[in-house]
């Protein structure tokens, strides 16, 4: 008599499908890629109070970069390009 098997019979798992991936595209929105480089200038008492616009080169002095080309947008990004445009509204 041949010895049966108390196991189920396994059975190889069905192929995985991977999902296509695609880009995020670039633009501001968050997980987009950035498709400029974005800073801000420093200022107030110890350089630390942005201010001013956000500007895509290097404004000299003290900057921040907010975010770098083909960088991901992530919501504290776009959290400071907002900020920066409301200071802009405010003023203007």
């Amino acid at each position: 008599m041949a010895a049966r098997n108390s196991k189920p019979e396994e059975t190889a798992p069905a192929a995985t499908v991977r999902p296509q991936e695609y880009g995020a595209g670039t633009g501001w929105d968050v997980g987009q890629n950035a498709p400029q480089d974005a800073y801000r200038a420093l200022g107030g008492e110890g350089m630390t109070t942005p201010t001013g616009p956000v500007v895509h080169e290097h404004p000299g002095g003290y900057a921040r970069l907010i975010v770098a080309k083909g960088g991901t947008v992530t919501a504290g990004v776009k959290r400071d390009l907002d900020a920066a445009e409301a200071d802009k509204s405010e003023q203007g």
